[in-house]
């Protein structure tokens, strides 16, 4: 298209050109201020600052979790010290509980103890619940009465005169038993010592129980 004959349009484009051109470098200036206010420093520069803010509040932010799984170390280290003194606690009170279950069972079997008195009925008593324990028969009569035909009641008495006594081996206590019978028919629980009264007569009762099936079948020598 040929270029306009009319100077007057020519300029007045111009300057038109000129004035957009004006604006639209100070619309560029007034937008950097707006985003960097007064602070006259580089693109770069500004750029940096969000990165130096992201690493304070990353620096925090583990310094809180930290704190935290301090915190919870703390308690969960509280929690078990609280489990570990209620379970000594209480094994505590179990062994005490314990301890007076056996000294009242303890009490109880004392009690139940029989006491048997230092006599020839109670060496009787005594040499039959033992031989009960044991499975020995013979009653109080039957041991009772041979006794009395043996030693009368002597738990000391020695047979000097009959054969066991030519032979070496007298004859000794309640139920005038040799050496020999009363180590071979002793009856454990009881003394080793032949002129002890309970261990005499339920050794000889074991003997009798042998021999004849109960001292109750003895009625002389035997």
């Amino acid at each position: 298209m040929p270029e306009s004959t009319n100077p007057g349009h020519s300029r007045l484009d111009k300057k038109h050109k000129i004035s957009i051109a004006g604006v639209a470098a100070l619309g560029a200036a007034a937008l950097a201020l707006s985003v960097f206010p007064g602070t006259g420093q580089s693109d770069s520069a500004a750029a940096a600052e969000p990165v130096a803010f992201a690493a304070t509040v990353s620096t925090k932010t583990v310094s809180q979790s930290i704190s935290k799984q301090q915190v919870t170390a703390d308690k969960q280290a509280k929690d078990a010290a609280k489990a570990k003194a209620a379970a000594d606690a209480k094994a505590k009170a179990a062994a005490e509980a314990k301890k007076r279950d056996e000294a009242a069972a303890a009490s109880r079997s004392a009690a139940r103890k029989p006491v048997y008195a230092n006599n020839l009925d109670g060496w009787i008593r005594q040499s039959l619940d033992i031989m009960k324990s044991k499975g020995i028969p013979g009653t109080y009569d039957g041991l009772h009465r041979n006794i009395m035909r043996e030693s009368t009641g002597n738990p000391n008495a020695i047979n000097g005169w009959d054969i066991n006594a030519i032979n070496g081996i007298p004859s000794k206590g309640l139920l005038q038993v040799i050496q020999p019978t009363f180590t071979a028919y002793h009856v454990a629980g009881t003394s080793w010592n032949i002129y002890d009264p309970v261990a005499n007569i339920t050794a000889a009762a074991n003997y009798a129980a042998d021999k004849y099936g109960s001292m109750d079948n003895v009625n002389s020598a035997y």
